[in-house]
């Protein structure tokens, strides 16, 4: 059977835009690695920003840029605000309504972040999306080659209990999300492992940005599983504050804004800090215990757990890494650079709306404008390929020490391509990657691909700017 559209991905991107091609009557398939819950989408705690009202937008718009460095893409910028004018109606209509609260997050001048079941609010998107998705699905599938020839793509080989075959469409739309699992400590579902990133420099689709990565700054790591857990930046922005074991809150030592300073700035004052010996807390006491159970479950029951008496408790927190700003380049409808009927949407892509640092809660807005966006394209284009048959790639998937090897990789990228940059830790990276691809299987060998990929950016750029931090 020949699709119209493959979507690689089955967070809120990948829905969203299937909405849409399935309403104007495309045959939809979405594939997934795992389960359909296995995306950074469903964790998403803080909330989808969404501009007050016209008088807002400018703002929302002045924070965004200033949030990325002025890195941005301004037009980009500008469609993502003036599009989010109209996202809530749109989804009341459809049968979705956010809680009447709205809150502030770092970075944000006003509060404009909507959320939904208190911190689950991509949980609640999700499963309502879901529910109503008519795509064909297919998921424990491991897409392991996009098939290209010259500038148009003709579907995708997947690895599906145990076999090996290719499923060929009229379009192809990546939505795989980032890159989490090359890092040590990171808050992505487990299995955001960077993958298709590496397809595309295999493939010479261009990326843009790779080095710039973002580090939550408050996240719990002392957990047993590889996904660490995520305290949502709604948390600071309603009155939560960063501490140290002497009760001092010393993240006004280097920015006036304190906790509600950008991502990047919170991050590196906590490590900072770390580095010369101090521990970090998130202190949440000024809180009713009733208030956040019921604001804050997904947190407040976790951290009981791990026999932490929130809110009264002191909650030891790390910086870990959360999202990459940079991705497979698009145009502002999502469609691949140089491609005719291949796009990205949603973390996996490069807008150029984050800039060199995403402002709070502007990715599950990014997931909703450009997902649609895609998906009109998609439909106004109407491509059809011509039937083309690929020989399936022979490469060895796996190999017995994949495990071992990815695990030093995510070592690596945390010591020397993390929070603070420098020449010499760089280079130390990009050889150990360069000595081990030759070991590992091809899905491993993509992980290592992207993970170049973000050191030879980060080597390139040797300024400073908003999450690449570098000391020389």
């Amino acid at each position: 059977m020949k699709f119209d559209c493959i979507i690689i991905g089955s967070g809120l991107a990948a829905i969203w835009s299937a909405k849409f091609l399935n309403e104007a009557g495309f045959s939809t398939l979405m594939v997934t690695k795992n389960q359909v819950w296995d995306c950074n989408s469903f964790y998403a705690q803080g909330g989808v920003t969404i501009a007050n009202d016209e008088k807002d937008m400018p703002l929302h718009i002045e924070d965004t840029l200033k949030a990325g460095s002025f890195y941005n893409k301004k037009e980009a910028v500008e469609i993502l605000s003036k599009s989010s004018l109209k996202l809530r109606d749109e989804l009341a209509k459809y049968g979705f309504r956010f809680e009447p609260n709205v809150t502030k997050e770092g970075a944000h001048s006003v509060a404009r972040v909507y959320h939904k079941g208190g911190d689950a609010t991509g949980r609640e998107i999700h499963k309502f999306l879901f529910n109503k998705d008519k795509s064909f699905f297919l998921d424990e599938a491991l897409v392991f080659d996009i098939l290209v020839d010259n500038d148009v793509a003709y579907g995708i080989s997947v690895l599906h209990k145990n076999k090996k075959y290719n499923i060929y469409a009229n379009n192809v739309l990546i939505a795989s999300g980032g890159i989490g699992a090359l890092y040590k400590y990171d808050t992505n579902a487990r299995t955001i492992a960077g993958e298709m990133q590496g397809l595309a420099i295999e493939k010479g689709i261009k990326l843009k940005d790779m080095e710039m990565t973002q580090f939550h700054p408050t996240v719990f790591i002392e957990m047993k599983f590889s996904q660490k857990l995520l305290l949502t930046e709604a948390l600071r922005g309603e009155g939560a504050y960063v501490v140290d074991e002497n009760g001092k809150r010393f993240l006004f030592n280097y920015d006036k804004r304190g906790e509600l300073a950008s991502r990047d700035i919170v991050s590196r004052a906590i490590f900072l800090h770390q580095q010369e010996g101090h521990k970090v807390y998130l202190d949440v006491s000024m809180f009713d215990e009733e208030f956040f159970q019921k604001r804050f479950p997904t947190i407040y029951y976790k951290l009981k757990d791990y026999d932490i008496n929130v809110p009264y408790e002191l909650i030891p927190i790390s910086p870990a890494f959360h999202y990459i700003m940079g991705g497979i380049e698009v145009d502002l409808n999502s469609k691949v650079t140089g491609f005719k009927n291949l796009y990205a949407v949603g973390e996996v892509s490069n807008t150029g709306v984050h800039g060199a640092n995403r402002l709070a809660s502007n990715s599950l807005l990014e997931c909703f404008i450009f997902g649609k966006r895609a998906a009109k394209e998609i439909i106004k284009q109407n491509f059809k390929t011509e039937n083309k048959k690929f020989e399936i790639n022979s490469e060895e998937l796996f190999k017995n020490d994949d495990k071992k090897y990815k695990n030093l990789l995510r070592e690596q990228m945390w010591k020397n391509v993390g929070i603070i940059r420098t020449k010499e830790g760089l280079n130390e990276a990009i050889e150990f990657i360069e000595n081990s691809m030759d070991k590992v299987g091809r899905m491993a060998k993509l992980r290592f691909l992207t993970a170049k990929e973000i050191v030879k950016s980060a080597l390139e750029r040797k300024e400073s700017l908003g999450a690449h931090y570098r000391i020389n």
